[in-house]
């Protein structure tokens, strides 16, 4: 019986890839403000987002992207998520994290819209991914931001750390305008208009459609 249910749900988690992803990224938020006053509760942040890439390369196993682009951009990404982690003061770690990061996280939300717009029907897990998705848009621009900073020192007036500047991937991805956060050099300010077209057609595509097929009647 035990063996029966413990099948069952290994079977739910690779249904659900996505489900996975999305509940990943909230624990990395909700967590972040606990661990982040340590050496070893950064480590653990990194632990935890290493189980995110993965299961964002599973996300991806899913769609009609390729696995292998995942696992090579992932692997790098994975290492350096630890190793930012333990030295968040290293200038050319964080860079070089945002380097591997940012195509990584890209290609899997590009894998991730194919997956949702490949079909005209609506599963479960494409709820979930509608969801992960948008937290992984966030989190590229999240990686994206913290690289322009160390390239342009200042971009957001003094030196933000990672969980304030994915806050203001968050606010401005969702179009809220929730955060105390500005860009306050030229070419952060560039980034941050693009995070917000980007939120805007994923919002009027994505969002819309997924409501569009939800409501269409069944045949």
């Amino acid at each position: 019986m035990e063996q029966s249910r413990t099948r069952h749900a290994g079977q739910v988690l690779r249904a659900h890839p996505s489900a996975i992803l999305l509940a990943g990224q909230l624990v990395v938020v909700l967590s972040w403000p606990f661990l982040d006053g340590s050496t070893p509760g950064r480590a653990s942040l990194g632990v935890i987002q290493l189980l995110v890439v993965l299961s964002a390369v599973a996300a991806v196993r899913l769609t009609p992207a390729l696995t292998w682009v995942a696992l090579l951009l992932g692997a790098p990404a994975t290492v350096f998520a630890v190793w930012e982690a333990v030295s968040p003061g290293s200038d050319w770690v964080v860079l070089t994290s945002a380097i591997f990061h940012v195509p990584f996280y890209g290609f899997v939300s590009y894998a991730m819209i194919r997956y949702l717009f490949d079909d005209d029907r609506i599963t479960r897990d494409e709820i979930f991914a509608t969801g992960a998705a948008f937290t992984v848009v966030a989190w590229g621009f999240a990686y994206l931001y913290a690289g322009v900073q160390v390239v342009w020192p200042g971009s957001f007036g003094p030196h933000r750390d990672w969980y304030e500047l994915l806050f203001l991937s968050f606010s401005t991805m969702s179009n809220t305008g929730l955060s105390d956060l500005v860009p306050s050099l030229g070419h952060a300010r560039s980034v941050v208009m693009v995070e917000m077209v980007v939120g805007v057609f994923y919002i009027g595509l994505v969002i819309a459609r997924i409501v569009g097929l939800a409501g269409r009647p069944r045949a």
